[in-house]
């Protein structure tokens, strides 16, 4: 295989390979494609050399690198694709009835690293997690950050372990009987070592607030298009990846009549006729357009899942009392069972945050439950506070599970945020290290700033530069008898998920019933019982108790629950 690139900017283009300097040529049935005669060999140091019509520019990493072991201003390394696996008898299976957990690789453990990762497959295991679903791992500026400025989309970042490292954690998931998820960024590049846009179109107007909306409508956005669809089939073909979390498929410019979403599904159906198993794929919208997830024959998109914030806002301001920002749609007892009931909190109603009319009712009778994707909380929820504040630092033991049971005992699909099941005490805060200082102090400035539109104290937000900061977020794995106590609080809720298929197929099945701060979900043989209150309350329901994190009374008829008490019920007939 030779050395190619999409370079239509380009009046003229070389490649340096080790050192040498070879001239390049226009191919002649690719638009926009410069080609050579230099053969790729695993290790080649590489970049290439775009004439403007004035000048040269020095060597610059490839667009579509697979390896930058110098980091992203670095040059890139063609890498071999050959690895052992050991995970042939792994086949991955549906979303329904799986437990996903977000996690961090930079924080999650000491280490830092893939490998780190692997030594915690027991202990992920043992609490109930069916899948892992990792923040972005692509290359970035600096050696922290969340992984949301990555800028080479088929690399992987080299402080984790490189692609390797990743392959690694992957196969020994498999092993383990862990799938892999992996969060891909499509709706921008990061600031930091971007030097796309010297090649090509790869950019539109316009920003996400992240970054310049990425190309997939104007001009040359066939090529841009082509570019995420080959990393998404490099991600779950050469990589074993399970599935794809798409990030703020809202911010996508995809004016299309084949949205880039539908696409990305339908390489996942190549791969699995061509694998087998079926690459999973997530979208996270607040779009609350049924769309993303309905099946192609009726006009959808055909995504597997996505993520549902609607839910976890509901819950978290009936526990909470936050009503700031966009929990102002939300915070009682009767928008939480409106939620349950329906998926989406809104379906064409008048939102005040947004100030219009938002989202579309799902049609229950063909979206299962399990496509939505809900949660206590993630990344999102807790970095999009000024501190990085955990809900765990907030809130009692008792809340906090009150918080899982309800997620847990519901039919849409769990995920665990890193170190909510040990009760964490660590923020999550926002970090970075650019390389560069003046976009550094512009991403602190402008952090601070961000909060300061919503009452923080400008000197309350940590410097994301700082690193202080990342090494506050690192779990601490010295648990004592809370985190303890909660680790069991959790495993036990997950086990009773599986024990009592709780994943079930038809949300119009699931009963709701509240009145004043207690609420109930359940079925016709098992219910739980909510309290959402400092105050115990008695609900109307009885049975034989499962179990409680707390001590309520159950008898035949009603249940008196604790201050913010749930507890477990199977009715007798």
């Amino acid at each position: 295989m030779k050395f190619d690139v999409w370079a239509p900017h380009a009046h003229d283009t070389k490649i340096v390979v080790d050192g040498v300097e070879h001239q390049m040529r226009r191919d002649g049935h690719r638009r926009g494609w410069w080609i050579s005669d230099v053969e790729k060999v695993p290790g080649q140091r590489y970049g290439f050399s775009l004439f403007d019509g004035d000048a040269w520019s020095a060597p610059l990493p490839d667009p579509r690198s697979t390896r930058q072991p110098d980091g992203v201003h670095g040059l890139s390394q063609v890498t071999d694709d050959e690895f052992e696996w050991s995970d042939q008898h792994w086949t991955n299976y549906e979303l329904k009835g799986q437990v996903i957990y977000e996690l961090h690789v930079g924080t999650f453990t000491e280490e830092g690293t893939f490998d780190g990762v692997v030594d915690k497959l027991d202990y992920l295991v043992d609490l109930g997690v069916t899948t892992i679903e990792l923040m972005p791992v692509q290359p970035f500026g600096g050696e922290r950050n969340w992984g949301y400025d990555g800028v080479d989309w088929f690399a992987v970042q080299e402080s984790y372990g490189g692609p390797d490292g990743l392959k690694r954690l992957i196969n020994a998931a498999h092993n383990k009987g862990v799938g892999v998820y992996l969060d891909v960024v499509y709706n921008h590049f990061g600031p930091d070592g971007n030097y796309n846009g010297q090649f090509g179109p790869y950019t539109t107007a316009g920003t996400t607030g992240w970054g310049d909306v990425v190309n997939f409508s104007g001009s040359d956005s066939d090529e841009v298009r082509a570019y995420v669809l080959d990393a998404v089939r490099r991600w779950l073909d050469e990589f074993h990846i399970d599935g794809l979390r798409l990030d703020a498929v809202h911010s996508y410019d995809d004016r299309e009549a084949y949205s880039i979403m539908e696409q990305i599904n339908m390489v996942a159906d190549q791969v699995e006729a061509a694998n087998g198993p079926n690459p999973i794929i997530i979208a996270e919208s607040d779009l609350n357009d049924p769309r993303i997830i309905s099946d192609y024959s009726v006009g959808g998109y055909g995504l597997d899942a996505q993520w549902l914030d609607d839910v976890h806002h509901a819950l978290h301001t009936v526990i909470t009392g936050e009503n700031n920002a966009y929990y102002e749609d939300f915070g009682t007892v009767e928008i939480l069972a409106d939620t349950l009931r329906h998926g989406f909190r809104f379906r064409n109603d008048y939102s005040s945050f947004r100030g219009r009319t938002h989202g579309r009712a799902l049609d229950l009778a063909a979206i299962p439950p399990w496509k939505l994707i809900t949660y206590t909380t993630t990344h999102d929820q807790v970095g999009n506070r000024a501190q990085g504040d955990r809900p765990s630092q907030n809130l009692t033991p008792a809340q906090h599970a009150l918080k899982a049971a309800v997620i847990f005992f519901s039919p849409f699909t769990p995920m665990i945020f890193m170190g909510e099941e040990s009760f964490a005490q660590t923020p999550f805060p926002f970090f970075v290290s650019h390389t560069d200082e003046e976009l550094m102090r512009l991403t602190r400035e402008g952090r601070a700033h961000e909060f300061a539109r919503y009452g923080w104290d400008f000197a309350e937000v940590p410097d994301p530069a700082d690193p202080a900061t990342f090494e506050s977020a690192k779990l601490d794995w010295n648990h004592g008898d809370t985190a303890q106590s909660m680790y069991g609080a959790y495993k036990t809720l997950l086990t009773l998920r599986r024990e009592l298929d709780l994943a079930r197929e038809d949300l119009r099945e699931l009963q709701v019933e509240h009145s004043g701060d207690w609420l109930t979900m359940g079925y016709d043989d098992v219910v739980l019982a909510a309290n959402f209150s400092g105050d115990p309350v008695t609900v109307p329901v009885g049975g034989e108790l499962v179990y409680s994190f707390t001590s309520p009374t159950v008898t035949a008829t009603e249940t008196r629950l604790d201050p913010w008490g749930f507890a477990v019920i199977e009715r007798r007939p």
